[in-house]
């Protein structure tokens, strides 16, 4: 059986290393890369991620998928803190101490919010799926700390969708993130960067007879005489990664219509941090971004030869004119740092970064096949409420064993 498969991300890697060899399959990739979200620069003589990664101690699919690569020896953790951003003042919110010395909260206000992280892995998430984020905090914590805490953190994720935003997704994240002893949270990374899974499952596809296409977006899809024909080459079956709409424009069908927001990363290598050793710095200020993410005051700066920053930013339709001019600069001036102290810097931007997990997202979460075709990626369930590394690779492994089990007759 043929199976052409749309989008070289990690679920549809995934799902192409686990058919090839006892399936033909050949996959379509847009850009020149692999990897989607998890892809990498090579600067000089290392990998660094295009978008700030970890992983976290439940990511069971994850770690075993490193395992199958090899790549078990690599996986390492280290611990990652965090601050805010206000009135132009960095303050640490890592340890105990820290959170009680932070002024912009009661000592009751942040009662509650230790509440909240306590309770937030006992909470199902999928009970708030109507329930917008804003609304939940308002009535469980009130509105100080929604406007001095919370606010900032969805305007700077959802920009003008902030309000649209689930609970769902609100308790899911502070559940995955609340994984902390007294110096930050614990947090996994492979020692050499992400690339490496990537790299491996290109190997794997590749050995295994697959064919990769890379810069070959699907620009038509059509079925003709009991068959599937992608840019004109003619397949049994068709797995798609790319969001639903866009599948939707490409064929000609009626596919979900899913919401997502693109993405912005700016990463820099620098002479120096600027960020007082955090890793993690929410911006509450308004900013061209909405975190500074210091991978050097996560990963030994030693390993790079330099300091890496991400800069991070989303936004809904085009993004923002001269956004990569305006980042650099508002850094720059914000956090002391001279244009002579960076190294370089690189800019993704990916309009289809992710879904909006607003309210009601759960009835929009389609089916494994639409039309004949088979479906997964960051849209899918296993991506619910939050999306990650570990939720795509399951989605990948799910669709895979659909087409698997599935014995190929010629219909759909």
């Amino acid at each position: 059986m043929k199976i052409g498969i749309l989008g070289g991300g990690v679920c549809g890697l995934v799902a192409a290393h686990a058919l090839a060899g006892e399936h033909e399959v050949v996959l379509f990739e847009r850009t020149p890369f692999l990897g989607g979200c998890l892809s990498s620069y090579h600067i000089d003589d290392y990998w660094i991620e295009r978008y700030y990664h970890h992983c976290f101690s439940d990511d069971r699919d994850l770690f075993s998928l490193i395992r199958d690569l090899g790549l078990w020896d690599q996986l390492e953790w280290h611990e990652g803190s965090t601050g805010y951003f206000s009135g132009d003042t960095v303050y640490p919110l890592t340890t105990p101490l820290q959170i009680l010395r932070w002024p912009e909260l009661s000592l009751i206000d942040k009662a509650k919010l230790t509440w909240l992280t306590l309770q937030a892995k006992k909470i199902d998430p999928l009970s708030l799926d109507d329930i917008p984020a804003e609304t939940y905090i308002l009535n469980h914590l009130g509105p100080r700390i929604y406007s001095s805490f919370f606010e900032p953190l969805l305007k700077s994720k959802f920009g003008k969708n902030r309000s649209k935003v689930s609970a769902a997704w609100l308790i899911s994240r502070i559940a995955i993130r609340s994984n902390r002893g007294i110096s930050g949270e614990h947090l996994g990374y492979l020692n050499g960067g992400f690339h490496q899974i990537i790299d491996r499952l290109e190997k794997s596809i590749l050995a295994k007879g697959g064919k990769i296409n890379l810069q070959t977006p699907a620009t038509s899809l059509s079925r003709n005489d009991g068959h599937w024909d992608i840019n004109g080459e003619s397949v049994d079956v068709v797995m798609s990664t790319i969001p639903p709409q866009e599948l939707g424009s490409v064929s000609g069908l009626t596919m979900p219509d899913i919401p997502y927001q693109g993405a912005a990363c700016m990463t820099l290598g620098i002479e120096r941090d600027v960020s007082k050793g955090m890793y993690w710095i929410n911006m509450k200020d308004e900013a061209p971004y909405g975190a500074v993410v210091a991978h050097t005051n996560f990963i030994p700066w030693e390993r790079y030869g330099e300091h890496i920053v991400y800069l991070a930013s989303y936004f809904s339709g085009s993004v923002p004119a001269r956004l990569d001019q305006k980042m650099r600069e508002d850094f720059c001036s914000r956090f002391g740092l001279q244009e002579r102290e960076i190294h370089w810097s690189r800019m993704t931007v990916d309009p289809w970064a992710g879904p909006v997990y607003t309210t009601g997202y759960r009835s929009l979460i389609p089916a494994y096949k639409k039309h004949g075709i088979y479906i997964a990626g960051m849209f899918s369930e296993e991506n619910y409420p939050e999306r990650s590394m570990d939720g795509s690779i399951r989605a990948g492994n799910r669709i895979a064993g659909c087409i698997r089990e599935k014995e190929y007759d010629g219909r759909t």
